[in-house]
């Protein structure tokens, strides 16, 4: 008997650090004004979600060092329901932070983002994993 409530308490325990939020894992930016990409890695952060620049890659699609690799360009992330997130997103082509919106659909994700009226909206982002 002893044994079923450990079990049950590690269940607790731990099945909500197993449940990810739909968007967490890795994905392939849309190409911006430069026509470079990015590998995105959203995990939580704190309470929030945050994508982390992994790799940059150029026009041509090879990988090279830019000076934002191992930044956040996803912070304060949150789920607003039904697919959609609210938050912030840096643009390293313009070097401007936004007010962002997310929006899942299966494994593309629709990133836009608004300063003030002057608003940004891309191509949707590809799931890797």
């Amino acid at each position: 008997m002893k044994n079923i409530f450990v079990t049950a308490g590690a269940i607790c325990l731990f099945g909500s650090a197993l449940a990810a939020d739909p968007i967490e894992g890795k994905w392939r930016t849309s190409k911006d004004d430069n026509g470079f990409s990015g590998l995105i890695h959203i995990a939580p952060c704190g309470d929030k979600l945050c994508g982390r620049l992994l790799k940059s890659f150029n026009a041509e699609g090879k990988v090279f060092a830019s000076e934002f690799d191992g930044k956040n360009i996803l912070t304060e992330t949150v789920p607003k329901g039904d697919g959609e997130y609210r938050g912030r997103a840096f643009s390293p082509d313009r070097r401007k932070t936004y007010n962002s919106k997310l929006k899942l659909n299966g494994d593309k994700l629709s990133v836009s983002g608004c300063i003030l009226v002057i608003c940004r909206t891309g191509d949707p982002w590809t799931r890797v994993e």
